[in-house]
Formats: structure tokens, C-alpha cells, sequence
């Protein structure tokens, strides 16, 4: 029997999470395990398909946290628990877990870019052994549109957090847009013994990484994770290449020293 590999599947919606007033979090009905950081394509019939990370997953289920931002995700918002969404992977290379075990482990996020590290959060926290510390920063543009609220206070309980508002002030939070707290970060103490992963937007991965470098970092310990319209998601359409990278597989993850130079 011949398997096509673009065939979705649909899965029944167990619930769905107002995160923010643009954001939710739908949790489906899957036997599918993705790797940390792998994507996969959602659909509607008739209406189009949308590439977006797993944002968590567990026994029977995946979570994936949208956003409403076009055709496709704001069909998506009118869908409700017991309604079909179809899906297809995992995709695409995830975080590098056997770089990452046993180091100091940095995660510097922006925005939604917290979704797609969140499932190896989960990990560190539930795996207290899979690395030496977990040093998050994690940044959003105002108080509404804060994610995983939470999760952020779990993960300030257990790891040491700096979280940032680009304009608002609340008690607890920084101002200021992430690079701002990168030198807070204690490269020198951990002794060439860490990985560092960004996920944001690509302005903020750019200047982020370069603050890193500032800060004692090396290119090769630096990871960061591309959000791109993929389509296919198996090499075959060419929407997703950067000269002669197919992003759908061989990212979303990158090292940086191949990153810096993948441009438009």
C-alpha cells in the first residue's frame, strides 16, 4: 500500500486554551510524538494549512498554541472542543537534545517564540537530571500578550527567569526588550559546559545571538529555531529555501554558525 506523505489526518480538539486575547492553545487527540521543536502542518479542509511548532504533548495528545494572524489560524479560532483539525508530521530537525544534556541550558525567547521550546521546558522541569540549570529569559511586547502564565511561574520557581515587557511595567517584570538582559547571563561560570537557544522573531534571534557573542558566547553553543511559511514541509515546493537550505528539513533549528549566514 503506498503512504502519501502529505496526507492529513483528522484529530478531535479535547480543549481549548485562551492564553491572551490573540492566542490560544488547542490540545488534540494524536498518537503522534514529535520531537522538541519539530513542527507540524494544520489544516482545514477548503480553507488552507499552517505549519506551527508543538507547543507540548503527552499520552494521546499534542497542544499547539496559535496565533490569529491570517486566513488559515483565524478559521481555526472558530473551531471548538469536540470539532476536527488535521494534521500532518512531525517535521522537520528539533532541539539538539544530546548537545543540550548535562549542560547549563539558556533559553532566550520573544513573544510566541516561547511556544516552540516550551515541551523541552517541560522536560527540564519533569527531568530535574537532564541538565546542570536552566537559565530563561523571556520577553512580550506588553502585559496582554503574555503567554503561559502559568508555566512562567513554575519555571520561576525552579530555574532562574528573567521576564521582560517591551513597554509595560508590572510588578515582577523587567522593561526592556530581551537583548537588554542578556549580559545578566553567566557565560564565564559555565565554563564552555552550555547551550543557548533563541526563538523569536528574526530581528530579535539576530541581535539577540550578537549580544550573546558580546557576552563571551561562542557561535557553536548558540541554536536558534525559523519560523517560515513551509508548505510541503518534505523539500518539494522550494517555499521555505534560504539559497540552498530547505528550512522544512533541515530546520526549524540551526546552529548559528550556519544560521548568521542563511538570508533572503
Amino acid at each position: 500500500m503506498i503512504i502519501n506523505p502529505v496526507m492529513p489526518k483528522p484529530c478531535k480538539i479535547i480543549d481549548i486554551i485562551r492564553e491572551n486575547k490573540n492566542e490560544y492553545t488547542f490540545r488534540v487527540e494524536s498518537d503522534i510524538t514529535p520531537e522538541h521543536g519539530q513542527f507540524l502542518q494544520l489544516s482545514i479542509p477548503k480553507v488552507g494549512e499552517a505549519p506551527i511548532s508543538a507547543s507540548g504533548f503527552g499520552d494521546g495528545y499534542l497542544d499547539f498554541t496559535i496565533r490569529s494572524v491570517g486566513k488559515v489560524t483565524n478559521e481555526m479560532f472558530a473551531l471548538k472542543p469536540g470539532d476536527m483539525l488535521f494534521l500532518r508530521g512531525a517535521y522537520g530537525v528539533g532541539w539538539p537534545i544530546e548537545e543540550i544534556s548535562g549542560k547549563h541550558l539558556v533559553v532566550i525567547t520573544g513573544g510566541t517564540g516561547l511556544a516552540p521550546v516550551k515541551s523541552l521546558l517541560s522536560k527540564c522541569l519533569n527531568e530535574p537530571e537532564f541538565v546542570k540549570s536552566v537559565f530563561i529569559i523571556s520577553g512580550f511586547k506588553n502585559e496582554d500578550g503574555i503567554l503561559f502564565k502559568n508555566d512562567l511561574e513554575s519555571y520561576k520557581k525552579n530555574f532562574k527567569t528573567v521576564y521582560s515587557l517591551d513597554i509595560d511595567k508590572i510588578d515582577g517584570w523587567e522593561v526592556g526588550f530581551v537583548t537588554e538582559h542578556v549580559n545578566k547571563i553567566p557565560i564565564k561560570d559555565y565554563e564552555d559546559n552550555y547551550a543557548i537557544l533563541v526563538v523569536g522573531p528574526p530581528v530579535m534571534m539576530k541581535f539577540t545571538a550578537l549580544e550573546c557573542l558580546k557576552n563571551g558566547a561562542k557561535e557553536e553553543n548558540i541554536w536558534v529555531s525559523f519560523e517560515r511559511k513551509m508548505s510541503c514541509a518534505i523539500g518539494k515546493c522550494g517555499h521555505c529555501r534560504i539559497d540552498e537550505v530547505y528550512v522544512c528539513l533541515d530546520g526549524p533549528v540551526f546552529n548559528y554558525k550556519q544560521a548568521k549566514d542563511l538570508v533572503d
